[in-house]
């Protein structure tokens, strides 16, 4: 039996469309179903759910002529109305309530947007509601957009503290070797530092959705370093949920490292939030990165910084090689950082609680 007691559920567009691309009902109902027992069992759940633009390519042709950024966001926009109304209907029958939440990467970097958000989100877990995540087709354009709907899982599994990320796909997870060669298999566990699976992985997207297999093995294993337990596997076996939940199931695993304080996981989170670059010495990044002792940035170790930032702001951090370690969240502004830069005897620019190390 897998005790968590807060779980993200991402599903993929091939789980819930069928072949012709239209949403396949039968296929979201059963996931309902499980989620419904889940919440049931005491497991709060948020779900991560593509399947707006196959719901909108089930109501309305896109005229000729449209531009394919604007047709996905003509079709998203139609469709997730239809896809929150089939999830409406289908969670009322169990008692509950959904809740729809549409994100931008933007929503995840800024202070205000993130912790709002994040309030939203443990607000309707509190009661019988289930949030609903889709990225915000209609304004998510070019630099706004996810990759795809596993990395807006992650920072939401990120945000919320939960225990374990489950993405459903249409694979029963990452294989040996490539599909139909000899000796492929699933693999059951993945530490979250392995990389060496990833040359396994055809270099291929799925059907309808915008990511694939690198992506997932890319999130999972970000995900599990900060403490989150990831498993991928097939969202079209009966009762995979439930399974997953109960400890028997066919999929990967990937296995979490020590959790990270709620501080450090957005961190880990945000690279693009950063605002200024810190250089540092070989002496400080050897404290920073030790595996026996808890270290602050020092002024004494820095050796250059780029661009100008606020307290509070997120800062890169680079070595001497020019090559990121880490981020973290500057405890005074730029002006007074060049000041004490290469002193001793000043206070710590990043303090250990406020860093993270990549």
């Amino acid at each position: 039996m897998l005790a968590f007691r807060k779980i993200v559920v991402k599903v993929g567009t091939n789980v819930l469309a069928r072949e012709d691309g239209l949403l396949d009902i039968t296929s979201i109902s059963h996931l309902v179903d499980q989620i419904a027992a889940l919440k049931q069992a005491g497991t709060e759940v948020i779900l991560v759910s593509s399947g707006a633009v196959g719901a909108g390519r089930s109501l309305f042709e896109v005229p000729e002529g449209m531009s394919r950024v604007v047709r996905r966001q003509v079709l998203s926009a139609i469709g997730q109305v239809r896809l929150m109304e089939i999830y409406r209907q289908l969670f009322a029958n169990h008692g509950l309530f959904c809740a729809q939440v549409l994100a931008t990467k933007e929503d995840f970097q800024g202070h205000t947007h993130y912790t709002n958000m994040k309030n939203c989100f443990l607000a309707l877990l509190r009661d019988k509601v289930v949030p609903i995540v889709n990225e915000n087709d209609v304004v998510s354009v070019s630099e706004l957009m996810f990759t795809d709907n596993d990395e807006l899982a992650g920072l939401v599994a990120a945000m919320t503290n939960a225990q374990a990320l489950i993405i459903l796909s249409s694979v029963d997870g990452l294989l040996s070797a490539p599909p139909g060669e000899p000796g492929s298999e699933v693999i059951h566990e993945i530490k979250e530092e392995d990389k060496q699976w990833l040359k396994a992985i055809a270099p291929s997207k799925s059907s309808f959705g915008r990511g694939g297999m690198h992506t997932k093995f890319r999130i999972a294993q970000k995900a599990a370093k900060v403490g989150i337990t990831t498993i991928i596997a097939n969202g079209r076996r009966t009762n995979i949920l439930l399974d997953i939940l109960g400890g028997d199931f066919v999929g990967t695993r990937f296995l979490p490292a020590e959790s990270l304080s709620n501080v450090k996981k957005r961190l880990a989170y945000n690279v693009s939030e950063s605002k200024a670059a810190i250089y540092i010495n070989a002496g400080a990044e050897a404290a920073l990165c030790s595996t026996e002792k808890a270290s602050s940035l020092l002024p004494v170790g820095i050796t250059r910084i780029e661009g100008d930032f606020q307290k509070g702001d997120i800062v890169r951090i680079f070595n001497a090689g020019e090559q990121p370690i880490g981020l973290g969240q500057a405890q005074y502004g730029s002006e007074t950082a060049r000041q004490y830069m290469g002193q001793q005897g000043k206070r710590a620019l990043v303090h250990y609680d406020y860093l993270y190390i990549e």
